[in-house]
């Protein structure tokens, strides 16, 4: 270990001797003790690191030390077209919001403005769970890279993603208690063509949360759990305009998280998710594997909705696993508007317990004809219903009114191609319907 840890070090000195320049904290001050604040060395040093010209500009933060960091933001734009963020040691928070230099700062460690910039190392971020703050927020920061990170105990978000371009995020680790509140893994908004790939996060909220503005996003080889899985949204609070689309999910294992794959929104939003793929999903324990929730209220409830987010062309395939709990999918739409275009093909989920599982549709509006599943095994789905009322056009929609799709007898859908292979029975109020292999 010791000569591959000395084997490192001479490749990197050579590395920022050959190409470019290694600016190392220690020389700036920095005493590397777990309790002296080297906030000080660290603006120093990025100050020199930012305001030089030419390539591979290099901030070493060395190994073997622990650096006691206020809040800090180190600011671009750069002179550099690339610049580095060498994470070989450690960074602490201090231990109570009391010690906090600026408490209405809302993150720790931010960059921003900065092109082309590299965040990378073995080192870990601990944030000492000690408030509210978001650990590491990088904003308007294109090309960004950050690899091999680990980041321990966030007081908020672990990771923010706000209005950057052509991110790439892989072999990290994010990990807080399953208690904690809000400490999402990956929090993006405002945020285009990001490609998120071989990481592990346990954390008490969203693995990772896809907010307003998340455009072109790819999600692979991703473990979860504990949390709250990888949520769309939530969408359209407070009236918000949100738009999300192209969104695939590969490949990626929900370990006893509290949610799998989700798509939340708010009552009384505007705007749209839509092209979103959740593809070849492994479930071990997972509590609430599949969910669309147009209805979704946080705290309270809301009585009167006059608009909500339009979804559209979802997709969730090849999901297998077990369920701890039995309602194995759930997809609740809005009555105002309408889920449209989803699509359930090779669902093999089964319970924990070997109870039959069960997929709940609370439709209000759903169109069936837009609703296809084909599963391994035989599920039933409860399709609840309140009125044959007619509503006006969403947001996707050509406008006008058109009737509300309710289910009334089987005739209503002899002769529907896109539900062939479905078993439908007849109930009061409810209407069953028996999902068979296709």
């Amino acid at each position: 270990e010791i000569i591959l840890r000395a084997l490192f070090v001479l490749i990197l000195i050579h590395f920022g001797l050959v190409n470019g320049q290694i600016f190392d904290v220690l020389k700036y001050g920095a005493k590397g003790d777990g309790t002296t604040d080297d906030s000080k060395a660290f603006v120093d040093a990025w100050k020199a690191v930012c305001g030089n010209g030419g390539n591979n500009k290099t901030l070493l933060i060395p190994s073997d030390n622990t650096f006691l960091l206020q809040p800090i933001v180190f600011q671009g734009p750069c002179k550099s077209p690339s610049v580095q963020v060498q994470f070989n040691g450690n960074i602490v928070a201090p231990k109570s919001k009391a010690e906090w230099s600026d408490y209405k700062n809302l993150s720790w460690v931010g960059f921003k403005d900065i092109i082309g910039l590299t965040v990378t190392g073995s080192g870990t971020i601990n944030g000492r769970g000690s408030s509210f703050w978001k650990q590491l927020h990088f904003r308007k920061c294109n090309n960004l890279h950050i690899n091999g990170i680990t980041s321990v105990n966030s007081p908020k978000n672990h990771i923010s993603i706000n209005q950057c371009k052509n991110v790439e995020i892989s072999n990290i680790r994010l990990i807080a208690p399953d208690e904690s509140p809000n400490t999402d893994g990956i929090n993006l908004s405002i945020s285009s063509d990001v490609n998120i790939f071989d990481t592990v996060i346990e954390t008490g909220d969203d693995c990772v949360a896809l907010n307003n503005g998340s455009v072109n996003i790819n999600i692979t080889r991703m473990t979860c759990g504990p949390g709250h899985g990888i949520s769309v949204g939530s969408l359209g609070r407070d009236g918000e305009e949100s738009m999300v689309e192209n969104v695939q999910v590969t490949d990626c294992t929900f370990n006893r998280s509290d949610n799998g794959a989700r798509i939340k929104t708010w009552p009384n939003g505007k705007g749209y998710a839509r092209n979103i793929v959740f593809k070849g999903i492994n479930l071990i324990e997972t509590k609430n594997p599949i969910i669309i929730d147009q209805n979704y209220v946080d705290k309270g409830r809301l009585d009167v909705e006059e608009s909500a987010v339009a979804i559209s062309n979802i997709t969730f395939a090849d999901i297998h696993g077990t369920s701890k709990r039995d309602e194995i999918v759930k997809i609740d739409c809005s009555k105002v508007t309408y889920c449209k275009d989803i699509v359930l093909e090779q669902i093999d989920i089964s319970t924990v317990d070997g109870n039959k599982p069960v997929v709940e549709c609370i439709n209000y509006s759903i169109f069936l004809n837009l609703v296809k599943m084909i599963s391994r095994n035989t599920y039933t789905c409860s399709l609840t219903t309140t009125s044959t009322t007619q509503h006006t056009g969403s947001n996707n929609d050509s406008g006008g009114s058109r009737p509300k799709h309710i289910a009334r007898s089987k005739n209503d859908f002899k002769n529907d191609k896109e539900i062939s292979g479905l078993t439908l029975g007849e109930g009061s109020p409810e209407f069953h319907i028996t999902l068979s292999d296709q």
